[in-house]
């Protein structure tokens, strides 16, 4: 039986959306929900939907305009 590794909800949040930006389902140029949207869809409180979006920035995934929101960027 194969188990997942422990990480921090945020991070399997990240991981999701990432999966969906490099698999096309969210192209380049896609604004992602706002962070209460985002956690319904997830399952997740607001907070660690926006730390999950801090992590997708990190990992240069996604670009956050004040006041416009967060879309996805152009990777290589």
């Amino acid at each position: 039986m194969e188990h997942e590794p422990i990480q921090y909800v945020y991070v399997q949040v990240a991981d999701a959306i990432e999966q969906d930006i490099r698999s096309g389902r969210l192209p380049v140029g896609a604004r992602l929900p706002n962070e209460r949207d985002l956690g319904a869809q997830h399952g997740v409180a607001p907070g660690t939907a926006r730390r999950a979006v801090q992590e997708l920035r990190e990992r240069g995934l996604v670009v956050t305009l004040p006041n416009k929101g967060s879309f996805v960027r152009p990777t290589s």
